[in-house]
């Protein structure tokens, strides 16, 4: 067996951690002696024990002289848990294979080096794309102090995100829908505007059986969200950030009493300063950001550059109409070279729809 079909076993692992290791990075690996699996893991809660010492803990036999297959440089400080390179030294593993080295400053290149220099053979960039592409929104974290943010939104054929009505439900099938609560899953944090929580009255939760629900975020200049909306009335249960321009005393005594978090962000026109809120949620440890709209909020954080990824659900219907509405509002750029630019698609079939994943280039990185 090749060292990439050891990996692709080590990386179906390490997405298991999606949604429970925030801010840290989803990891897996797998010891192998012999031609045979003999020890599995992957980091499987924050706090809890790093993929190498999971695979170790537990190994069916003896790892000494094995290979160790693992999707990011082990770690060589100590964090919340000891540092990985020592229980690899002492377990006799006689071999590393590393997909990505880690971009934090207090592991980079570390972790081999201590390896090395124990007389460990480090063999490095093993499926190394990929490694990378499941760990996008922990490498952009570390390297670039704000959350990863992935913009997402549903819309027909003919780019419309509502009917002229402004009905929306459903514009996607439920496989498409059902993908949506992964990816709320799959992130720390979930943003929309003040207007669709006066349209719609969402939760914005994650449906999923093992789901783990987001912390909500609102962006209301002027704290507006009723107070009878789901969004205040779960308050309590979950986590919820109310983002201002201007804290109006009696409406924000009202939402923290109801246990939102209300912050004062002022910025230019009298709307919150989207930069200023992602230096927040950096340093609250927020490492990932789902955005779900409105149009005003898409196109603000577009200009802003503060977009990494969308996500465009793309559904076989056409609604038509002048004033139905498309994902993205605000002003708008003048010119067609001003555009913002996107990668080539990855595209995914789910039932009836498509999901259509592109990276935002030109953004913050």
């Amino acid at each position: 067996m090749t060292h990439e079909y050891w990996m692709e076993h080590a990386l179906d692992l390490a997405v298991r951690g999606r949604g429970w290791v925030n801010p840290n990075p989803v990891v897996g690996a797998v010891i192998v002696k012999d031609n045979r699996i003999i020890g599995a893991g992957y980091h499987r809660q924050y706090g809890g024990p790093h993929a190498e010492r999971d695979a170790l803990e537990n190994c069916t036999e003896d790892p000494r002289g094995a290979v160790m297959y693992v999707t990011l440089e082990p770690c060589c400080h100590h964090g919340k848990t000891p540092p990985c390179t020592d229980a690899i030294m002492k377990s006799g593993i006689a071999t590393v294979i590393i997909g990505s080295r880690d971009p934090n400053p207090k592991v980079s290149g570390g972790g081999v080096k201590r390896l090395r220099g124990h007389g460990i053979t480090v063999i490095e960039g093993v499926l190394e794309a990929h490694c990378d592409r499941i760990n996008a929104p922990f490498f952009h974290y570390i390297r670039a102090i704000t959350p990863y943010v992935v913009m997402k939104y549903a819309m027909t054929a003919d780019g419309k995100i509502a009917t002229v009505t402004g009905a929306s439900r459903w514009i996607t099938g439920t496989v498409a829908r059902e993908h949506v609560h992964e990816t709320r899953r799959a992130l720390s944090a979930i943003l929309v505007g003040a207007g669709t929580v006066l349209a719609d009255d969402p939760l914005l939760t994650c449906r999923l059986s093992e789901g783990r629900n987001p912390l909500r975020i609102i962006c209301d200049s002027e704290l507006h969200i009723p107070i009878s909306s789901q969004i205040v009335t779960t308050a309590k249960e979950i986590p919820t950030i109310i983002a201002c321009h201007t804290a109006h005393p009696e409406r924000a005594q009202k939402l923290t009493d109801a246990g939102c978090s209300v912050r004062p962000l002022p910025g230019p026109d009298g709307r919150v300063d989207l930069a200023a809120l992602m230096e927040t949620l950096h340093r609250e440890g927020i490492d990932s950001v789902l955005v779900e709209g409105g149009a005003g909020v898409n196109y603000s954080l577009l200009e802003a550059g503060l977009v990494q990824k969308l996500q465009v659900y793309l559904a076989p219907k056409i609604f038509g109409g002048d004033r139905a509405k498309g994902p993205v509002g605000g002003q708008g750029i003048p010119w067609p070279d001003q555009a913002f630019a996107l990668s080539a698609p990855d595209i995914t079939p789910l039932g009836e729809d498509l999901l259509l994943e592109y990276d935002v280039l030109g953004g913050k990185s």
